[in-house]
């Protein structure tokens, strides 16, 4: 939906000089979106050419993470093979990466936001504004909390959400794709929407910013049960009966839990339908919930031996969501939900996700 509500200008009251931009993680995500922004800022007046990237301190073969990125201009722990622009520069200090930043670029895994909020509130430009392009969710006395709310209440900014069908290093390597833009303010959208378009990364703004942000948290657990069919070679059908109903619990899920409107518009955009697909065919959820079945070890150590240090995101989102449900008295109604996080975490055999599906209430 075209967005023409009053903005209140926030996005022009940011400093009168460039635009100063932090991203705030240098995982796999976090560096191809480097990439894009190193490279724009270059050609864009309104912000300042150097790129500060704030990089978790980690020690490679004896030479520090962000001594290779700023000498080599790669992150070869987590986006080998990919050259960052030599206007990133990479920080181990987080409180020094932020400072002076008009634009926060939120990008590390959902369980570090806490801790990254606590210390650099206070910090920042009481002006600044934010973006979020972490997937996952937390969860709040009344139920559901998104990331976003977390970063506004904790370091009060506006914060906009992207979310997409965006395979990192298919991104770093330049290839095609869409994403999505959510926003509560237009101006403040549409000018993060100028810092990371380019001719291969389409952007879409949208006004329905929580149901974009819920999309990319909640398709993860989906990818997760996709994985496990994939792990029990059930074939394409069954994969796309679990996409479906996947989707349909996301639905349903945001219709229930999100404090605004959720428009059902929004699950065609990047961040519904196609972050779904993509992620069930091609992502980190998917891969780890296949070897799951196939090799019988558990979902930590798997994690530890295939991701390189990354975090997976599903298996926790489920339990978050599984938390909500059960406060609510609603597990019944999300069999999908439930069964992945059954299997995750209270050993229910991986081969009861048929059953579990079986009885959904879209088919009833």
């Amino acid at each position: 939906r075209p967005l023409w509500r009053g903005a209140g200008g926030a996005a022009m009251a940011l400093s009168a000089g460039p635009l100063k931009v932090c991203i705030v993680g240098s995982g796999n995500w976090g560096s191809a979106v480097a990439k894009i922004i190193g490279n724009n800022v270059k050609k864009l007046q309104k912000f300042a050419s150097v790129v500060n990237m704030w990089v978790f301190e980690e020690n490679i073969n004896g030479r520090k993470l962000t001594d290779i990125i700023n000498k080599d201009h790669e992150n070869v722990k987590y986006l080998p093979g990919c050259k960052l622009p030599d206007n990133v520069v990479a920080i181990p200090n987080l409180c020094e990466a932020v400072q002076d930043a008009d634009l926060l670029v939120f990008v590390i895994p959902h369980q570090f936001i806490h801790k990254v909020c606590d210390e650099i509130t206070g910090r920042i430009r009481r002006k600044a504004l934010g973006i979020t392009l972490i997937k996952g969710i937390d969860e709040g006395p009344d139920g559901l909390k998104l990331i976003s709310d977390i970063i506004r209440e904790k370091m009060g900014i506006d914060i906009s959400v992207l979310m997409g069908a965006n395979i990192a290093n298919e991104v770093a390597a330049e290839k095609f794709c869409e994403t999505t833009i959510g926003c509560k303010v237009l101006e403040n959208g549409l000018l993060f929407k100028e810092l990371l378009q380019t001719p291969n990364f389409r952007i879409t703004v949208v006004d329905d910013a929580d149901t974009v942000e819920l999309c990319g948290a909640l398709k993860n657990v989906v990818a997760v049960g996709a994985g496990f069919c994939d792990g029990l070679c059930y074939g394409d059908n069954t994969k796309a009966a679990v996409i479906r109903l996947g989707l349909m619990e996301m639905i349903a899920f945001a219709k229930i839990f999100c404090k605004g409107q959720v428009c059902t518009a929004t699950f065609l955009e990047s961040c519904g339908i196609a972050d779904l697909i993509t992620t069930c065919y091609g992502g980190r959820n998917r891969r780890v919930a296949e070897a799951f079945v196939k090799t019988g070890k558990s979902i930590e150590e798997l994690e530890k031996e295939m991701l390189n240090g990354q975090k997976l995101q599903g298996p926790q989102t489920s339990a978050e969501v599984h938390r909500i449900l059960k406060q609510k008295g609603m597990l019944d109604k999300f069999p999908l939900f439930t069964a992945v996080y059954q299997i995750c975490y209270e050993g229910r055999s991986v081969k009861e996700i048929i059953s579990c599906l079986q009885s959904h209430p879209e088919h009833m």
